[in-house]
C-alpha cells in the first residue's frame, strides 16, 4: 500500500501563500496609508456604515458556503462532528476528539489535513467529506468533521456522534475582535464599538451567538450528543478528555490519557499554531498571523467596558428567549 501523504493539499496552500505574499507587497504602500483613512471616517462619523458594506459580501459567502457544505453527505457510524461556534475553542476541541480517536499518537502538519471543514472558501486547500484518508489512517475508524453551522445544517444521523461546545459570548466577542485583525482586516478592523454593533444582530460573522448555542441545545438529551462549555472544558481537561473518549468509545490507558493531555495543552498548541490552521491570510496582515491566541476564560474586560460586557449578556439572553431555547444563561455567563 502506498504511503499516505497530503502533499496535494500542501502545494495548494503554498501557491496561495505565495500568491497573497505578491499581493501584500503591492499593497504596503496602501496598507500604511489606511489607519489615516479609517481615523477620518471614523471622525466622520462614517465607519459603520463603510464597513458594513464592506463586510456584508464576506458575510453573504460565508452563510452561502454553510448552508451548502453538507450537500449530499449524510454523517456516518465513523463520524464525529465537532459543533462549536465560531472562536470558542474549535480547535481545541477538535485536536482533543482528534487525539482521542488516534490514542495519543495522531501526527499532521496541518490540522486540516486529517479533519475536513467544508465551510471553508472553496479553494481546495482542505479536505472534502468525501476524502477517504482520515479514516484509513485512523486507529479507531473514526474521524473528526468541523462545522460552525447551526444545527439546522448539520445533517443529524443517529449513527454519527456530534461534539457540540459553546463559550461565553463575551469572551467569543474579544477572541473574534483579535482574530479578524490579524488574519483578515489588518488595519481596516473597526473600532471595537463597530465590531459590537455587528456581532449583536442578526449580521454577525457566523449568525448571532444565541442562534447557534439554542440550536444545539435542542440536541442535548439525544445519546449521541455530547454538549459541552469551554468553560467546563477548562475547569478539569483531564476530565474532560476522559469523558470525551467515554463518549467516543474509545479506552484510553493511562500513557496514552497523558499524551492527548500533553498535545491538546494550551503550551503544546500555542507552540505549534502553525499546525492548527491553513489560513494564508490576506494582503492587508503580517503573514502568519496566530490562531492560538490566550484561550483564557473571563478575560472580556481587556477589551470591552462593564456596560459593553452587560449589553452583550443582555442581547444573548433576550435572543435566546426569542428563539424559545431554555438554555440557562445567566447559570453559565450572566
Amino acid at each position: 500500500m502506498d504511503e499516505i501523504n497530503f502533499d496535494d493539499l500542501h502545494s495548494v496552500r503554498n501557491q496561495q501563500r505565495q500568491l497573497v505574499d505578491q499581493k501584500r507587497r503591492k499593497a504596503r504602500p496602501l496598507v500604511a496609508l489606511l489607519p489615516i483613512l479609517m481615523k477620518t471616517v471614523r471622525l466622520l462619523g462614517l465607519e459603520r456604515a463603510l464597513f458594513r458594506r464592506y463586510f456584508t459580501p464576506i458575510k453573504q459567502r460565508i452563510d452561502a458556503q454553510a448552508e451548502q457544505s453538507f450537500s449530499n453527505y449524510q454523517p456516518g457510524s465513523g463520524d464525529v462532528v465537532v459543533c462549536s461556534y465560531f472562536k470558542s475553542g474549535t480547535h481545541w476541541a477538535m485536536q482533543v476528539a482528534h487525539q482521542i480517536i488516534n490514542l495519543g499518537e495522531a501526527e499532521f502538519d496541518c490540522i486540516y489535513d486529517v479533519i475536513p471543514w467544508n465551510e471553508a472558501p472553496p479553494s481546495g486547500a482542505g479536505l472534502s467529506l468525501q476524502d477517504p484518508r482520515p479514516l484509513q489512517l485512523s486507529k479507531t475508524g473514526q474521524r473528526v468533521i468541523k462545522t460552525h453551522a447551526c444545527a439546522e445544517l448539520v445533517p443529524y444521523t443517529e449513527s454519527a456522534k456530534y461534539l457540540c461546545v459553546i463559550r461565553d459570548p463575551k469572551d467569543v466577542f474579544v477572541s473574534s475582535y483579535h482574530f479578524m485583525r490579524a488574519v483578515m482586516l489588518g488595519p481596516l478592523m473597526p473600532s471595537v464599538p463597530t465590531w459590537l454593533g455587528l456581532y449583536l444582530s442578526d449580521q454577525a460573522f457566523w449568525r448571532p451567538w444565541a442562534d447557534f448555542t439554542a440550536s444545539y441545545w435542542g440536541w442535548r438529551d439525544r445519546p449521541n450528543v455530547l454538549f459541552l462549555t469551554y468553560e467546563q472544558m477548562q475547569e478539569n481537561p483531564e476530565a474532560m478528555v476522559i469523558k470525551i473518549a467515554e463518549f467516543l468509545g474509545v479506552e484510553l490507558d493511562a500513557a496514552q490519557l497523558q499524551k492527548v493531555l500533553q498535545l491538546s495543552s494550551y503550551d503544546y498548541m500555542r507552540n505549534n499554531d502553525h499546525k492548527f490552521h491553513f489560513s494564508v491570510g490576506s494582503p492587508l496582515t503580517p503573514p502568519h498571523g496566530k490562531m492560538i491566541r490566550q484561550g483564557k476564560k473571563g478575560k472580556s474586560a481587556e477589551l470591552i467596558s462593564a456596560a459593553q460586557q452587560i449589553q452583550i449578556d443582555d442581547f444573548c439572553r433576550q435572543k435566546l428567549v426569542d428563539l424559545g431555547s431554555d438554555f440557562p444563561y445567566t447559570e453559565h455567563f450572566g
